[in-house]
């Protein structure tokens, strides 16, 4: 449907026969521009025009010990038009109380609630959210101060662009860049590669329009740990994704990382995947195996990279995945794996965290003659 079959005059009855808010199953999708048209439409209408461009959503557990640094990197972004929601979800540290004694910004709130987990934080940010845009923060992943400026270019030249995400540097838990950048190059309509590993990375990177929410709906609870591959996967189902070749989000890695808690992943991964192909068209049940098979292989890696070195886990993790396709041991990361695994089995967990060590060391040497403007942009963290 062209934009110009709207018309020039959107009434709210059009709007709710249109259903726009949660549809029910089988209902009309529309192309992602004629849907932010519509959008502009009922804002005309519904909002003021001070509203802010971007709101930015930050779901807190129990993070005060890096939530002040997180809104920092906030603060010293170079664009400027945004709302900040902090969700506290039921912490026990003194998020509230630091938060009324500090924060005087008035475009940052904060809303507390009980624990209900991180797909509930969120989604309690975006039933509040103004802005045209959704920007996602973890409480203690930091960001470069032009990511939102880059990302809003981006979406404001291309209506048909639902997500622009970009590279992200690893941090380590004291914010300490450790020389590795994780690069993916793709673009377009990226379900086939999304649905086989998530490579915006983590739930700090993407910037989304907020119609898609409400096309789509929200974060799905029962995806704990991955909700964010799991909304990805939905949009990236109907529209196209953008990048940029630039590390603007540093992710920040510790032993206290949800990502390490590898027994709810299992549950989470198995929820996505079973979702995700169970209304799946024919032409990408194809992909169901290997992407079985590579969601368990990615899960493989968490236990052994633990503080506990569970390597037997990992070892039980992937003849799992090798059973979802047996090619699998085929690629490079199940070698790598392999070769992990059998080191820590038989020369420790010591050895291991030596050799981590010293790989650490040589990658940040590399990165520093490769990339020297992006170290030195990493190296404000240290």
């Amino acid at each position: 449907m062209k934009r110009s079959r709207l018309g020039g005059n959107i009434s709210m009855q059009l709007l709710q026969q249109h259903r726009m808010c949660f549809p029910v199953k089988n209902e009309t999708t529309f192309a992602l521009p004629e849907l932010l048209y519509i959008m502009r439409i009922k804002e005309t209408h519904t909002q003021d025009l001070l509203m802010p461009r971007v709101s930015i959503i930050i779901p807190s557990y129990n993070s005060l010990k890096y939530l002040p640094e997180t809104l920092q990197s906030v603060l010293e972004q170079d664009f400027q038009d945004f709302e900040v929601i902090v969700i506290d979800d039921g912490s026990t540290d003194g998020t509230e109380a630091w938060f009324a004694a500090n924060i005087s910004d008035s475009r940052l709130r904060l809303i507390t609630q009980p624990n209900q987990g991180p797909s509930i934080a969120r989604n309690t940010g975006i039933a509040v959210a103004q802005g045209e845009y959704i920007a996602f923060l973890d409480s203690d992943d930091l960001w470069h101060p032009s990511k939102l400026s880059k990302q809003i270019a981006i979406l404001d030249k291309d209506d048909d662009c639902a997500i622009v995400y970009s590279w992200l540097a690893n941090i380590d838990q004291h914010g300490k860049p450790t020389g590795k950048t994780r690069r993916y190059f793709n673009q377009g309509m990226v379900w086939p590669e999304l649905v086989m590993h998530n490579f915006i990375g983590c739930g700090s990177n993407a910037m989304v329009r907020s119609c898609c929410f409400k096309q789509l709906g929200l974060f799905d609870p029962a995806t704990t740990g991955i909700e964010d591959w799991d909304m990805w996967l939905r949009i990236a189902d109907r529209y196209p994704f953008q990048v940029i070749h630039e590390a603007l989000v540093y992710y920040r890695q510790h032993p206290a990382s949800l990502s390490n808690n590898w027994s709810v992943l299992e549950k989470s991964f198995q929820n996505v995947l079973d979702k995700t192909f169970s209304s799946a068209d024919s032409r990408k049940v194809s992909h169901r195996s290997m992407s079985y098979a590579r969601a368990y292989l990615c899960l493989s890696w968490k236990p052994v990279q633990s503080k506990h070195r569970a390597h037997v886990e990992s070892s039980r993790l992937l003849r799992k995945a090798v059973s979802y396709d047996p090619n699998l041991r085929l690629t490079a990361g199940y070698i790598r794996l392999c070769i992990t695994i059998l080191f820590v089995r038989y020369f420790g967990a010591n050895r291991y965290e030596a050799v981590l060590s010293r790989s650490s060391q040589i990658r940040k040497v590399i990165s520093g003659l490769l990339c020297p403007l992006q170290v030195a942009k990493s190296s404000r963290l240290s």
